[in-house]
């Protein structure tokens, strides 16, 4: 056991000495807080260049009703100028052409000319007044042709903008606020972030082997330590540096968004609602609406984080990562003792990493139905449960299906260690054969 922890802290030791760790440690939480920041920094970065939009509208229904802004400049012309422009649009005066054609109303289309890529903005800034007025003029016709009183005003009374709250109960009847979409995105994040842990932690493991195998280093080493000892030292070590990484990502993450909520919850009201005002601008006005009224967007969404059962979900983010790598890991480190090249390995690798390949193909159904019989059984199955059991429990797993899926998860790694064990010893000091998967099979069966 001792020999097993030496190669244990060699293979610790080695990789998180390594700068390329080091780097992506601590770059990663930045970056993701920066994918979180950014977009809403760039957007209140409003499109600064001014532009004039020449208008020819033959039918007067937007005339003098599209309202000029800061930077954009509506400009109304007559027919002659208007045909002049289309048959070659080459002008500095104006930055586009919009034709307002006599059939819109049946038709619910316009055009727009200019001899460059129109920008995302000018275009749906255009489309969202056009179709405000389009809408303005249509509900006059109605009015006036049911000859109701106050028909308009009825009309505006009845729109509703419905929010509804998901409140769950706890064991005690307390009543906590909680969010679905915030559930989703939690453990779709915490499976894929699983996912990807043991897919890269897995296969370096392979590649350890490999290398070893490959340059004879390996004869040296079982000369004194029993291959089995090689392997796990291996498997724990390498999984150990994964840990370490999750860890300082959580903590790292943990610190950022705690700054965010300060630095956000500390901004001025007028600030947050520029914000909302240029998001809407920008065509997401159902994002921005969506947001609660009295509160600030990322500090509900904090609080609403905060509700979840955090522990619960760290702890068996922790267990199913550990879990998960040391049952893929004992796999990959089973096929890089049986493999001379990175071809065979590959050939090798398919069927063995299918089940958690299928976890992430069935990802997203399962955290649109966490309850459904394909969520039960892929959170019991150990091949696919490190991943889909962390998909279903921010939604409320009972404690007996957890429990269950960790028992099943826990056995099965034994027996994979024990395959694991068997391959390895034969495989590793066999050079120059093509093996297939009928080939390790027989050496499961081969007597010490």
């Amino acid at each position: 056991m001792n020999k097993s922890i030496l190669i244990l802290k060699r293979e610790y030791l080695t990789r998180v000495k390594k700068k390329s760790f080091i780097i992506m440690t601590l770059l990663v939480p930045v970056f993701m807080a920066a994918l979180t920041v950014l977009p809403t920094y760039l957007a209140m970065m409003d499109d600064k260049e001014e532009r004039t939009i020449a208008v020819y509208d033959p039918t007067a229904l937007i005339l003098n009703k599209l309202e000029s802004n800061e930077f954009t400049k509506f400009h109304y012309i007559p027919e002659q100028e208007f045909q002049e422009l289309r048959k070659a649009f080459k002008s500095e005066k104006y930055y586009a052409l919009l034709h307002i054609p006599t059939n819109i109303l049946t038709t619910n289309r316009a055009e727009m000319i200019s001899d460059k890529q129109i920008t995302f903005d000018i275009k749906n800034l255009v489309t969202n007044r056009i179709e405000n007025i389009i809408e303005g003029e249509k509900r006059k016709q109605v009015i006036d042709e049911t000859g109701v009183p106050d028909l308009e005003k009825k009309l505006s009374a009845t729109k509703t903008d419905i929010s509804v709250e998901t409140i769950k109960m706890g064991d005690k009847g307390e009543a906590v606020k909680s969010s679905t979409e915030i559930a989703m995105a939690i453990g779709y994040a915490a499976g894929f972030l699983i996912y990807m842990f043991v897919f890269i932690y897995g296969t370096m493991v392979m590649r350890g082997v490999m290398e070893e195998k490959s340059s004879r280093i390996v004869e040296v080493i079982i000369s004194s330590v029993k291959p089995f000892q090689l392997l796990f030292g291996k498997i724990v070590g390498i999984g150990l540096v994964g840990l370490t990484q999750i860890a300082i990502w959580i903590i790292l993450g943990t610190a950022i968004t705690t700054g965010l909520a300060a630095f956000v919850g500390g901004g001025s009201a007028e600030t947050a609602a520029q914000a909302q005002n240029i998001m809407s601008t920008q065509g997401i006005d159902q994002m921005a609406s969506a947001a609660p009224a009295k509160e600030n967007m990322t500090l509900e969404i904090i609080h609403l984080i905060g509700n979840l059962n955090i522990p619960l979900i760290v702890s068996s983010l922790f267990f199913y990562f550990i879990c998960g790598f040391i049952l893929y890991a004992s796999f990959m480190g089973a096929i890089g003792s049986a493999v001379d090249s990175d071809e065979d390995a590959q050939q090798l690798m398919m069927p063995v990493m299918m089940p958690l390949i299928f976890s992430i193909i069935i990802l997203f159904a399962v955290a649109k139905n966490p309850e459904g019989p394909l969520a039960f059984w892929a959170s019991i199955i150990p091949l696919t449960s490190p991943v889909i059991m962390m998909v279903r429990i921010p939604f409320g797993v009972p404690a007996w299906q957890i429990i269950l899926s960790m028992v099943i998860l826990l056995g099965t790694i034994l027996g994979s260690i024990w395959m694991a064990g068997k391959i390895y010893r034969t495989g590793i000091l066999m050079y120059g054969k093509k093996v297939n998967l009928k080939e390790i099979v027989k050496w499961l069966f081969y007597k010490n």
